[in-house]
């Protein structure tokens, strides 16, 4: 196993459990001296992972998340099917924002999770007292999405393609 893949799989088993991980099982784990484990860590923490030594072991400090930002378009009768899909995946809508040609970019925080956040935007929506932020640039939008890893991000992914949500980037 490359050290690189090693790197990776450290993450994911701090990201999988609660309990400190020590040197000496991940070494074991991964068939490596105690000290490879540590020179892992190190470089784990020059890529910017914030992982503390404590006397049980090795921990993360912050949750493990990534974001991918997706651009989508679609009616205001699809806005339900395109967040359920999101969240039902696993992933979190921080946020939809717009790039308006005069504004520029124009942004919302909106931190929906559940199906019940969902419901209640969707509510929110149908009092008619606003419209959806998309509606300023003929449907087109962004939406920032947080999730536990890359897969989750690239299953959110194919499911928007799948729906006809997602906006293929331009071929430069």
């Amino acid at each position: 196993m490359s050290g690189d893949i090693r790197r990776k799989k450290i993450i994911e088993y701090m990201c999988a459990g609660q309990e400190p991980l020590s040197g000496t099982s991940l070494a074991e784990s991964f068939g490596v001296s105690r000290q490879v484990i540590v020179q892992d860590v190190a470089l784990l923490r020059a890529e910017g992972y914030d992982i503390l030594s404590t006397n049980r072991g090795y921990i993360l400090e912050r949750p493990c998340t990534i974001t991918r930002v997706f651009k989508v378009c679609h009616t205001d009768a699809e806005i339900e099917k395109e967040l359920n899909c999101i969240v039902d995946l696993g992933g979190v809508i921080q946020d939809v924002f717009v790039n308006h040609k005069a504004y520029g970019r124009v942004s919302a925080q909106l931190n929906i999770s559940s199906r019940r956040d969902v419901d209640l935007f969707i509510q929110a929506i149908k009092t008619g007292k606003s419209t959806p932020l998309k509606n300023v640039t003929s449907n087109y939008h962004y939406h920032t999405v947080e999730a536990a890893s890359k897969e989750i991000l690239d299953e959110i992914e194919a499911a928007l393609k799948k729906l006809g949500f997602l906006v293929p980037p331009k071929n430069i």
